[in-house]
């Protein structure tokens, strides 16, 4: 088995600056730190994490716990998360707790029972209290679950504001938006209350679609927007996730409805797939990679018992394409 040493010099670095990389130990550059990932592969190199981890009491392994694998958003956060946890000496474990809540909670017994070291949860299918009192890392994404538990979001409502000056620079008057659920409340929902204040102030009708609460498979989506469609024939405007942007542009195609002369229709998320489609979508793109590099690193900050920033906002960004 090749030695630290000879990474280091396959690296062109020091054998330190490989043991801070490895470990995540200190601070070492992306690109240095890319380098030095190739050389240990290359080299077949295997750390010293499994011991160090023993010592620790740690078993190097995070639960990432999400609604839904399937949807686009949640997958690409799970891969550049894993990615995160990789690049730091641990593993992901992954559970969805789409229509089997008690997944989420089998993870937390998991937690408490050792198997686990930490969880980062962009999921709530339990009642807050769920996650009090555990004594171990948690880290939330997109979810309030209390003030002692660190909280990662995108500004969300920046991203509403932006998608409602957009609809009001292209004269929109009767919009319909599709939100979450209201009854729970996430920092999501901001861009939703931004999008309706912002919109109303500059004299438009915003009619708000709410949809229950962690669903989010393709067909859900597809029989909503399809519903509501057709309760509100007359909108120039539609709000949504990209997923039910994209449905949108499918039906208002079938429907000879132009896009974006008669109507105009904004997503959120800024999935990958939606460049894959003719019209591209306009949409609000949330800065996915640096969701997951804030959540891990705070993770990492709990598992040293360093003190962490409760509450960390991700700034979002007008991706533009041919829908609005």
């Amino acid at each position: 088995m090749a030695s630290i040493k000879e990474v280091a010099k396959r690296a062109g670095v020091g054998a330190g600056t490989v043991s801070r990389a490895l470990n995540g130990s200190g601070y070492v550059a992306d690109e240095t730190k890319e380098r030095i990932l190739a050389a240990a592969r290359e080299l077949d190199y295997r750390s010293s994490e499994q011991p160090k981890n023993f010592i620790r009491n740690l078993t190097g392994i995070i639960g990432i716990v999400v609604p839904d694998i399937e949807n686009p958003f949640f997958a690409k956060l799970l891969k550049n998360i894993e990615i995160e946890l990789y690049k730091n000496g641990y593993k992901a474990l992954i559970c969805n707790t789409i229509e089997i809540s008690n997944r989420e909670q089998d993870f937390i017994d998991m937690l408490k029972q050792h198997v686990m070291d930490g969880i980062i949860t962009g999921a709530q299918s339990l009642t807050n209290d769920a996650y009090m009192n555990l004594n171990k890392p948690v880290v939330a994404i997109d979810r309030d679950l209390g003030p002692t538990i660190p909280l990662i979001h995108s500004d969300h409502a920046k991203g509403g504001r932006l998608a409602a000056e957009l609809l009001l620079k292209a004269s929109c008057k009767n919009v319909l938006q599709f939100g979450g659920s209201f009854r729970v409340q996430t920092p999501s929902n901001d861009r939703h209350l931004e999008f309706i204040r912002v919109m109303e102030e500059g004299g438009a009708t915003v009619k708000t679609v709410e949809m229950e609460w962690n669903m989010m498979d393709y067909d859900y989506y597809r029989r909503l927007i399809a519903q509501y469609m057709d309760i509100y024939p007359n909108v120039d405007g539609v709000f949504t996730s990209d997923i039910g942007a994209m449905y949108c542009l499918n039906l208002a195609m079938r429907k000879g409805i132009r896009v974006p002369e008669e109507l105009h229709i904004i997503g959120y998320d800024g999935v990958d797939m939606i460049r894959m489609f003719t019209p591209e979508l306009t949409t609000i793109a949330q800065d996915v990679p640096m969701l997951a590099r804030r959540c891990v690193r705070t993770m990492m900050d709990l598992l040293d018992g360093k003190e962490v920033v409760m509450e960390q906002v991700v700034d979002v960004s007008l991706q533009s394409g041919d829908t609005a």
